[in-house]
């Protein structure tokens, strides 16, 4: 599984943009709600799995989309599966760590 990932500096913090790879370049939708996976804000560089972990649990704010992306982040206990939405079937969770 590959993961795509992109980080930026929000107010002296690291924030982190990620999700599954295949969902690249995607919309989604569903009712009103229209979303694109764009390549400009998640698409800096394919990760593995294991950079994928590192990147989780050292980022401040982490945007997330895709199935194999928020089911790590669980799996770490980043975040919380009250806060997951689901856009189309898509798991999507913002994190922001204290």
């Amino acid at each position: 599984m590959q993961f795509s990932a992109r980080i930026t500096d929000y107010q002296k913090n690291a924030m982190l943009n990620i999700c599954d790879a295949e969902l690249l370049g995607k919309n989604i939708s569903e009712g009103e709600l229209d979303m694109h996976v764009s390549k400009r804000y998640y698409g800096e560089k394919l990760i593995d799995k294991e950079e994928a972990k590192t990147l989780l649990q050292n980022s401040s704010i982490i945007n997330m989309i895709g199935k194999e992306t928020v089911s790590l982040s669980l799996e770490l206990g980043i975040g919380s599966e009250n806060g997951v939405k689901i856009i189309s079937d898509i798991p999507f969770l913002i994190v922001f760590k204290m």
